[in-house]
C-alpha cells in the first residue's frame, strides 16, 4: 500500500465502492430485517383506529304539495361552491360537537380527556415542559380538541354532498359520532326552521291585525267620499255625469246627421221641381206610394195614346181626352212632390230644435263632468290606498296561514338530507401491517446502502489517482504485505466448504472465472437440512367417482388457460364452497379472477361479502344497476366477486336472455370468470357456456344424487365435466387472519 504526504488529483472507485455492499452485506441485512422487524411490532401492538364515515347532500327537500303558494324550487338559489364550503364549518361547529359529545357522554372516554388516565411518561413530559399540562384546559375544550383532531369534514369534488369523517380506536364509536354530527347537524336546521316560522308568525300577528284596521279605515274613507261628492257610478266603471255626457254626444250626433239628412232631401226635391227636372231621381219621391201609384196611371195612358195613335188623329175626342187625364197626372205628381218638400222641411226644423236642446244639456253636462273628475282624482287616491292596503294583508294572511300550519305541526323542510350513513368499520385504517414493515424495509436497506456507500466514499478507500495525474513532492513509504497461507491453511481444516473460496477472495489472487466455477460448484453440493423435515400427510383415497381436489381443480384451470368455470352444486349450498376456493387459488396464482353466484340463496357469494344486500346480477338484469355497482372486491382475497343481488328475482329472469352478453363483456375484463350455479341443469347452463369453458361438479359425497347430476351432464352435451371436493381443502394463508375468517 502507499501513502501520499500531498494531496492529488484522484477519480471515485465505482468497483470498488459498490463493492463495499457486498462486504458489508451482513450488516446490512441485519439492521434491515431488525428495523423491519421493529416496525412490524410497532404496527401489530400499535391501537388500531376504524374510521367511519358519513355523507350528507345539501339541496331543497321541499315537497311540491307544501311548498307554500306562488313559489317553486328555481325561486331559490341554488348553494355554490362558497355555499357548501360554508356548510362545511357549520358542520364543524363547536356548537354540533358539543351536542354530539354530551349525547354519547365522550367526556368520560379516556380517548378524549386524556387526564381521565394519563400515562407516567406524559405526566413526565409535562413536568419538563415538553407538552402542555392538559389540567389548564376545561373539560370541555379537550374533549372539543379531541374531536377536532379525529374529524375530517370535507366537500365532496364537483358535487354538493359533504362526507364526514371520524376516528377513533372503537369501531362503533366512530359510527357513532359521524352518524351524530350529520344527525346534529340536519336537526340544528329544522331547530333553525322552526325558530325561523315562530319569529315570522310573532311578526306577522300584529302586523295583520294593524293592516285589517287600516283597511277598513281606507274603504270606509272611500265610502264617505263618495257618499259626500254624488260620485255614483255607472256603467263601464264611469261616474255618472260623464256617462250621460257621452250618451248625450252620440245622441246630438245622431240628431244633428238626421237634421242635415231631411235638409238635403228636401232641397233636392226643391231643385227638381224649379229646374222641371224628372222626380224619379229623387228617393223620396220614389219611395211615396202615392206618387208611384200616379206614375203607374201615366204610364197606362201614355200607353193607351200610343195604341190609338195608330189608328185615330191627334184631334180625336179620345186622344184629345187621354191627353186631358195625363196633364192632370203630372199636375198631381208635382202636387206631393210639394207635401214632401213641406215635410222635410218640417222634420228638419224638429230635428234642429232637439239638437239646440241637446246642446244646451251637453254644455250642462259638462260642468258637471268636470267637477265629477276632479272628486274621482281624489276618490281613486283613496282606492288605492285601500287596494295597496288590501294587497299587502292579504299577502300576509297568506304567509301567516303557511307558516302557522308548519308551526303547529312542526314542519321543517331542511335542505339537507343524509345519503349515505356511516357503518361500523370492519378494518382499520391505521396502523397498516404490511404497508408499513414494507416501507420500514425498504427505507432501512436504502438508507443503509446510502450510509456504506457514504463510509466507503469518505473513507478514500472507493480513490484512486486520476488517469494522467502527476504528483509533485510526494513520499512513498512501501508497506509490506503479510501472507496468510497458514491462517488459510487452518480454515481449510475447520471442514467448512466455503473457507477455502473466502480466504482465496479475502488474498484476491483466484482469478474471476475460477471464482466463479468454484461457487457454482459449492452452490451444486448438498446441504445438510438443520431441521428434520415434517411427515407428509397421508392423502385420503380418492372414491370411486374419481374426483379432484381444489388445487388440482385450479392447476387444471391455469394450465388449460380456461375463461369461464361452470360449477354444478346438486347438494345443494354446502357445496357451493368449491367455486369459492378454486376462485381464491386461481387468484392467488396472480390471474384476475371474478365469481359470478348464480344461486337462489347467495351461498357462494355471502363468505367472500359477509353480507347478502349488496346489489348484484339481479339488479343488473333488472337494469337497476351498471357493472361498477355489482363488482366488488373479495374480502379474503383479490379475487372479484358478483353477488346475488337484491333486486326482484322475476323481473330479473325476464331478461335473462341477456346473461351471455354479460358472460362475453366478463370473460373480456377478466382472466377466469367462475360461475356456481347451485343445483341446476344442463339446460340451465348452457346460456354460460362459450369458448374456454370447463365444468364442473361439486361434490361432498359420493352419492347416487351426485352420480346421477354428472351422468345427465354428460348425456345433454358435457362430457368434459369434472368432479371437484372441498373436503379437506386447507388454504395457504397468504397474510396472517385474512383466510382464517374465510
Amino acid at each position: 500500500m502507499s501513502v501520499q504526504s500531498a494531496a492529488a488529483d484522484v477519480d471515485v472507485d465505482l468497483r470498488q465502492l459498490f463493492a463495499s455492499l457486498g462486504r458489508n452485506w451482513l450488516r446490512i441485512v441485519v439492521v434491515t430485517l431488525l428495523v423491519t422487524g421493529l416496525a412490524f411490532a410497532f404496527a401489530w401492538l400499535a391501537t388500531p383506529y376504524y374510521k367511519a364515515t358519513a355523507k350528507l347532500e345539501i339541496g331543497s327537500r321541499e315537497s311540491e304539495y307544501t311548498r307554500p303558494p306562488g313559489t317553486n324550487d328555481d325561486d331559490k338559489p341554488i348553494l355554490d361552491e362558497q355555499g357548501v364550503a360554508t356548510q362545511v364549518q357549520i358542520i364543524s361547529s363547536p356548537d354540533i360537537l358539543k351536542q354530539v359529545a354530551t349525547k354519547l357522554n365522550l367526556d368520560k372516554l379516556p380517548e378524549f380527556d386524556e387526564t381521565l388516565k394519563m400515562s407516567a411518561l406524559g405526566r413526565v413530559l409535562v413536568l419538563v415542559g415538553l407538552k402542555s399540562d392538559p389540567f389548564d384546559m376545561p373539560p370541555e375544550e379537550r374533549v372539543l380538541n379531541a374531536m377536532h383532531d379525529k374529524l375530517n369534514v370535507y366537500a365532496v369534488e364537483k358535487t354538493r354532498a359533504i362526507a364526514i369523517e371520524f376516528a377513533s380506536k372503537d369501531p362503533k364509536l366512530a359510527a357513532a359520532v359521524a352518524n351524530g354530527i350529520a344527525d346534529a347537524y340536519i336537526a340544528s336546521k329544522g331547530d333553525a326552521k322552526l325558530e325561523s316560522n315562530a319569529a315570522a308568525t310573532n311578526f306577522l300577528a300584529p302586523e295583520i291585525a294593524d293592516l285589517q284596521n287600516r283597511v277598513k279605515d281606507a274603504e270606509a274613507k272611500v265610502a264617505a267620499f263618495r257618499a259626500q261628492s254624488d260620485l255614483l257610478m255607472g256603467g263601464n266603471n264611469a261616474v255618472l255625469p260623464t256617462q250621460q255626457l257621452a250618451e248625450l254626444s252620440s245622441e246630438l250626433s245622431r240628431v244633428r246627421a238626421s237634421r242635415a239628412a231631411a235638409e238635403g232631401s228636401a232641397e233636392a226635391v226643391r231643385r227638381a221641381l224649379q229646374n222641371g227636372g224628372s222626380l224619379d231621381s229623387v228617393p223620396e219621391v220614389l219611395s211615396s206610394e202615392l206618387i208611384q201609384r200616379l206614375r203607374e196611371r201615366q204610364v197606362e195612358l201614355r200607353a193607351n195614346i200610343a195604341d190609338l195613335s195608330t189608328t185615330l188623329l191627334d184631334n180625336h175626342p179620345r186622344i184629345r181626352a187621354l191627353k186631358s187625364q195625363l196633364a192632370d197626372l203630372d199636375g198631381q205628381i208635382r202636387n206631393e212632390a210639394q207635401k214632401i218638400i213641406r215635410g222635410l222641411s218640417a222634420q228638419a226644423q224638429t230635428a234642429k230644435a232637439r239638437e239646440d236642446q241637446l246642446v244646451a244639456d251637453v254644455n250642462t253636462l259638462k260642468a258637471a263632468s268636470a267637477r265629477a273628475g276632479e272628486q274621482q282624482v281624489q276618490l281613486d287616491a283613496l282606492q288605492r290606498d285601500a287596494n295597496v292596503q288590501r294587497q299587502q294583508l292579504e299577502s300576509y294572511m297568506t304567509s301567516y296561514n303557511a307558516v302557522a300550519s308548519r308551526k303547529d305541526r312542526k314542519y321543517s323542510p331542511v335542505a339537507a338530507s343524509l345519503i349515505a350513513q356511516a357503518q361500523v368499520p370492519s378494518q382499520p385504517y391505521f396502523p397498516k401491517i404490511g404497508p408499513i414493515t414494507g416501507a420500514a424495509a425498504a427505507a432501512s436497506l436504502l438508507l443503509m446502502a446510502i450510509g456504506t456507500l457514504l463510509a466507503e466514499l469518505f473513507s478514500g478507500r472507493a480513490m484512486r489517482p486520476a488517469a494522467g495525474a502527476r504528483f509533485a513532492n510526494i513520499e512513498q513509504v512501501a508497506m509490506p504485505v503479510t501472507r496468510a497461507e497458514p491462517a488459510v491453511a487452518e480454515e481449510e481444516d475447520d471442514g467448512d466448504p466455503f473457507a477455502p473460496y473466502e480466504a482465496t477472495m479475502r488474498r484476491g489472487r483466484l482469478p474471476q472465472e475460477s471464482r466463479m466455477a468454484q461457487t457454482r460448484a459449492m452452490e451444486s453440493e448438498p446441504v445438510e437440512p438443520t431441521q428434520p423435515l415434517p411427515e407428509p400427510k397421508p392423502e385420503p383415497l380418492p372414491s370411486r367417482l374419481g374426483e379432484i381436489d381444489v388445487d388440482k381443480a385450479a392447476e387444471k384451470l391455469i394450465a388449460s388457460g380456461a375463461s369461464r368455470a361452470i360449477f354444478v352444486s346438486p347438494e345443494g349450498d354446502e357445496a357451493a364452497a368449491s367455486a369459492v376456493l378454486v376462485a381464491r387459488e386461481v387468484s392467488d396464482a396472480g390471474l384476475r379472477v371474478l365469481l359470478l353466484d348464480l344461486t337462489a340463496s347467495g351461498a357462494a357469494s355471502r363468505p367472500m361479502l359477509d353480507s347478502s344486500l349488496f346489489p348484484g346480477i339481479t339488479n343488473l338484469l333488472a337494469s337497476e344497476a351498471q357493472f361498477s355497482d355489482v363488482i366488488h372486491p373479495d374480502l379474503y382475497s383479490d379475487a372479484h366477486v358478483i353477488p346475488v343481488g337484491t333486486a326482484d328475482p322475476v323481473r330479473a329472469m325476464r331478461a335473462a336472455d341477456r346473461l351471455p352478453i354479460i358472460m362475453q363483456s366478463l370473460t373480456t375484463a377478466y382472466d377466469l370468470v367462475v360461475v356456481e350455479c347451485g343445483p341446476a341443469d344442463a339446460q340451465g347452463i348452457s346460456r354460460l357456456v362459450g369458448d374456454g369453458t370447463e365444468v364442473f361438479l361439486s361434490m361432498l359425497e359420493a352419492d347416487d344424487q351426485v352420480t346421477q347430476a354428472a351422468v345427465k351432464l354428460i348425456e345433454n352435451g358435457f362430457p368434459g365435466v369434472t368432479l371437484v371436493t372441498p373436503v379437506g381443502h386447507e388454504p395457504v394463508d397468504p397474510l396472517p387472519g385474512r383466510r382464517s375468517a374465510a
